[in-house]
């Protein structure tokens, strides 16, 4: 009985090939990957601050990173390399790349980056693709991921794909996407502005009143027969009066009401209908709710374990973006003649609070003066 080799270097082909998923039923549903609806994405950070803020926060918190190599040389390199390398034309430093590439993956899903090499091919810059310019293909052995490009009305595959950098945040399984941490928040955001809209055309009608001017006549028969000549000789004074520049009154015979309208309805209260959507949003971004500004009722204890899940989510970030840092500097030592690994370290996660931190350390200084001082 023969068994199937595959050739070195060549992946094998997936025995299990993911079917075609059937159109999905029900409200905001869309089969498509999230990094096709990126635009809608980006659209409800528009939108909704909230949103905004918690993703820009979650790039911030994530924090720095140093690169490690084994040789003196390549580190040299390295370091140089990582700090002065342009991103984007308009930036200077990884930092600053993985600050966009993480944005994109937190927005999108899926994060697209090209390490741009010069005539020589050595790696001149990093450059993070937009979406709407890629097209994600599954593999021929329904395993790998290819990148396509639109050139002049043609797709046709990236020339240098181990220059590409790709990253999928919670990918579902037998899917080479990653899913948006915004999924699902379309239908809250929804919601939400609609509040929002409805309670700003309230405010609008009650700052600028508009009044109902009721004339009615009288019973003898001259009042009734004039009735329409008097009636537009009020609206006529009314206009007048409201459209004045001035303080001016308005003056008029008969009986004639005057009501503003809606008065009589009552304001419907936003307050806990917009703090439900808001939770939503924020439970989906697992950030404390003190962090994007809300003053929401807590405890120190409360606010200590928020802090403590939240470093465990940096951590799982941190995880998925180390694979596209080592893949980077791997490149670029190979480009430039060095061998070797690399290994990412990233920077202390601080969520507490500094005068904590500095009652820590005094105490600390304190308990070791006095084993100093001990005979």
């Amino acid at each position: 009985m023969k068994k199937n080799k595959t050739p070195p270097g060549e992946a094998g082909v997936c025995a299990v090939q993911p079917a075609a998923a059937p159109p999905l039923s029900g409200f905001g549903q869309d089969a498509s990957p999230d990094y096709y609806r990126a635009g809608l994405y980006y659209a409800l950070r528009e939108a909704v601050p909230v949103i905004d803020a918690a993703v820009t926060k979650l790039v911030r918190l994530t924090g720095g990173f140093c690169v490690q190599c084994d040789d003196r040389a390549a580190q040299d390199y390295l370091d140089g390399f990582l700090r002065r390398v342009p991103v984007n034309g308009c930036s200077t430093g990884i930092e600053s790349f993985m600050a966009a590439y993480f944005d994109q993956l937190l927005t999108c899903g899926t994060a697209v980056g090209e390490i741009v090499t010069d005539a020589a091919g050595r790696p001149a810059a990093l450059y993070n693709a937009p979406l709407n310019s890629v097209e994600l293909v599954r593999g021929k052995n329904g395993f790998d991921v290819d990148v396509f490009v639109t050139a002049r009305g043609v797709r046709q595959p990236v020339k240098y794909p181990e220059l590409i950098v790709l990253s999928a945040l919670n990918p579902r399984p037998g899917s080479f996407s990653g899913m948006s941490l915004l999924h699902g928040l379309p239908f809250v955001g929804e919601l939400l502005l609609k509040i929002f809209r409805t309670t700003g055309v309230n405010w609008d009608r009650c700052g600028n009143v508009r009044f109902a001017v009721t004339y009615k006549p009288q019973n003898d028969a001259l009042d009734k027969a004039y009735a329409k000549e008097r009636a537009l000789q009020v609206a006529k004074e009314w206009s007048s009066a409201m459209n004045s520049h001035s303080v001016k009154d308005f003056v008029a015979v008969g009986d004639v009401q005057i009501k503003a309208i809606g008065a009589d309805l009552p304001i419907l209260d936003s307050e806990v209908p917009v703090r439900q959507l808001i939770e939503q949003i924020v439970a989906k971004t697992g950030l404390p709710p003190f962090l994007l500004g809300l003053s929401w009722s807590t405890t120190e204890r409360m606010s200590s374990q928020q802090a403590d899940a939240l470093t465990s989510e940096l951590e799982a970030y941190r995880r998925v973006l180390t694979p596209a840092i080592e893949k980077i500097c791997a490149v670029c030592l190979r480009l430039a003649g060095f061998d070797g690994g690399v290994q990412v370290v990233w920077d202390d996660i601080m969520l507490q609070d500094m005068v904590e931190q500095a009652r820590a350390q005094l105490l600390t200084a304190q308990a070791e003066t006095c084993i100093k001082e001990e005979p």
